[in-house]
């Protein structure tokens, strides 16, 4: 019997198996769901998590930066209603996308565990909800993204940005996986399955942007 701590995070699974291993960390793959995942004796102490974050350079002037997120917000505006009010979650320290978001007439919140920690706005009702590169990080995605879903208005829209998992032999040379931040890795087959704990199907725009509907 595997250790409780081994079971999957998304699922609860229990019926897990090797997926990778290197020389820092190992990686197990859930039956049911999908999710490749980190078990939690490798994850990150919250000091050496924010550590390096502090590392990432996120400079919402940066016109790179700004046309990576518009992969998420170009197809997010198209969905919006005229002055929507949505949160971003998992913002980071230089908070971009909402930037995108308030040019085009809607408010966006922000909101993040160690940069914009205000947990009053987890308590607030949204028209949409943005998590760009956030899931990737989520020790227990299931508990973080069913709170999302709650948040959402009905016909609100959660709209996330993740790579994807494509094979066991492509995540062997995967550059997304060396971040030691990175401990839950979704695929097509794992977001179906989410889809259908939330009764939303997903709809994946080009390689790593995935939308629900509320």
């Amino acid at each position: 019997m595997i250790p409780a701590s081994d079971n999957c995070p998304l699922c609860s699974g229990q019926a897990v198996a090797d997926y990778h291993r290197d020389q820092r960390r190992a990686y197990l793959q859930c039956s049911a769901c999908q999710l490749v995942f980190v078990p939690q004796r490798f994850h990150l102490a919250d000091d050496l998590e924010k550590a390096e974050y502090d590392l990432h350079e996120n400079d919402p002037q940066d016109l790179g930066y700004r046309s990576f997120l518009n992969r998420l917000a170009q197809p997010l505006l198209e969905k919006l209603q005229p002055d929507s009010a949505g949160l971003d979650f998992g913002s980071g320290p230089g908070p971009c996308l909402s930037l995108i978001l308030e040019e085009q007439g809607h408010s966006v919140a922000l909101y993040d565990l160690y940069y914009a920690n205000h947990p009053e706005l987890l308590e607030s009702q949204y028209d949409f909800i943005t998590a760009t590169e956030v899931v990737e990080h989520l020790a227990r995605p299931l508990f973080e993204l069913n709170r999302l879903w709650g948040m959402l208005r009905p016909g609100g829209h959660l709209a996330i940005m993740t790579k994807l998992v494509a094979s066991p032999d492509k995540f062997t040379h995967w550059h997304y996986k060396s971040d030691p931040t990175h401990i839950s890795f979704f695929s097509v087959a794992t977001f179906a399955y989410l889809g259908r704990r939330l009764g939303s199907a997903p709809q994946f725009i080009g390689a790593d942007v995935i939308i629900f509907q509320k």
